[in-house]
């Protein structure tokens, strides 16, 4: 295995604007194009972008079902699954663009934050693609690529506030421009992606009719929906503390402790289905949604405090996987509309990961003389 070396890696990530871009021939030559390779944690995607931020081929290989059988992400087994895989998903990305290797401007690729084993498969595949076909690196942080994702669909002026929310992430940020990032806040254990998986492998949703082929965080999703979430009143976590970080931990043990609960009362073992999983369900994205849209709430409050934020149309972008959940979508832009905020999410396909946010993230870190 390729062993990523921390030190190797910042140095990386601090030269990305002296990599230049060599003239290209043949057919491609009027376009710069960049392969975005993308293995932070259990999805395999690469993805082919000209500089208008046009996707020219993408791929995607996704280690969902796999991980649901073994009951969560074990980062052995994902490293594995990129490493089976990682070959034929960027040959497709190249196929469906019709682009040759020679043809690249350059390689993109995620080198952290991430599970360590599934990152250092993606660097070793680009390193040795690199120096096969003589191109240059770019490596890529995961969490600022999704936070400017937003910008290849849409114009969005700097700063902005960011709310990253994912499996592995939990983060709010000012951009104020392309790799200028103020951090407000951040999770202090466990990220609400996670608490939601978690929370749904103790309930055992898997065996639910309507849940077996859903992550964690959509089955909480899809049985919140029929759920009544006043009948286990959790408490918000951080309630006073006076700052914009988050913390999902207590809320998993409160969850959990009502799980064992209800499984005496019903007198049943660990691994039943209970017949309050729709109103546990429901109880337990509402606390998530009311915790990320609190401490949201005190970002925004700050920034304005701080003038951190234009005057005029203020944005909130919320990205990552958990984004695509749209209760807590409905939670934030009732935050928005309260504090004259423009709420931006990018379609569900963009807010998990993938390797068109990484190739766009090179487009969106360089001038126009470095395309030349």
């Amino acid at each position: 295995m390729f062993h990523v070396n921390a030190k190797i890696v910042h140095r990386m990530l601090h030269c990305r604007h002296t990599l230049c871009f060599r003239p290209l021939s043949g057919k491609a030559s009027s376009s710069r194009l960049v392969l975005g390779i993308e293995t932070s944690c259990d999805d395999t995607g690469a993805a082919v972008l000209d500089e208008t931020g046009a996707i020219l081929g993408e791929s995607l290989n996704s280690q969902k079902e796999v991980h649901l059988r073994t009951g969560g992400i074990i980062p052995t087994v994902a490293q594995q699954l990129h490493r089976e895989n990682i070959e034929r998903v960027v040959q497709e990305a190249l196929e469906r663009s019709s682009v040759a290797p020679g043809q690249l401007s350059a390689v993109a690729t995620t080198v952290k934050p991430g599970l360590a084993l599934s990152l250092g498969i993606g660097l070793e595949f680009s390193l040795r693609f690199v120096r096969q076909h003589n191109k240059p690196f770019i490596p890529i942080h995961h969490m600022e690529a999704h936070a400017l994702t937003v910008r290849m669909l849409q114009p969005v002026a700097f700063p902005f506030l960011v709310l990253l929310v994912s499996g592995g992430h939990s983060l709010l940020a000012v951009a104020r421009g392309v790799d200028d990032f103020l951090l407000l806040g951040h999770t202090l254990d466990e990220a609400p992606g996670d608490t939601l998986d978690k929370v749904a492998r103790r309930l055992s949703l898997i065996k639910h009719p309507q849940c077996s082929t859903l992550s964690g965080g959509q089955a909480i999703e899809l049985l919140a929906k029929d759920g009544d979430r006043t009948r286990f009143p959790f408490t918000t976590p951080m309630g006073q503390t006076y700052d914009c970080c988050f913390s999902f931990a207590g809320l998993r043990n409160q969850v959990t402790m009502t799980i064992m609960k209800q499984e005496a009362e019903e007198g049943v073992k660990q691994g039943t289905l209970l017949t309050c999983v729709n109103d546990i369900a429901a109880a337990t994205q509402h606390t998530v949604a009311s915790h990320l849209a609190k401490r949201t709430h005190r970002a925004i409050l700050f920034c304005k405090a701080k003038g951190l934020l234009p005057s005029s149309s203020p944005t909130l972008v919320v990205s990552g996987g958990v984004a695509s959940n749209q209760y807590i979508r409905k939670a934030l832009m009732i935050i928005t509309e309260m504090t004259g905020l423009h709420l931006l999410c990018p379609p569900a396909k963009f807010c998990t990961d993938n390797g068109v946010m990484i190739a766009w993230y090179v487009y969106s870190n360089v001038s126009e003389s470095d395309l030349i």
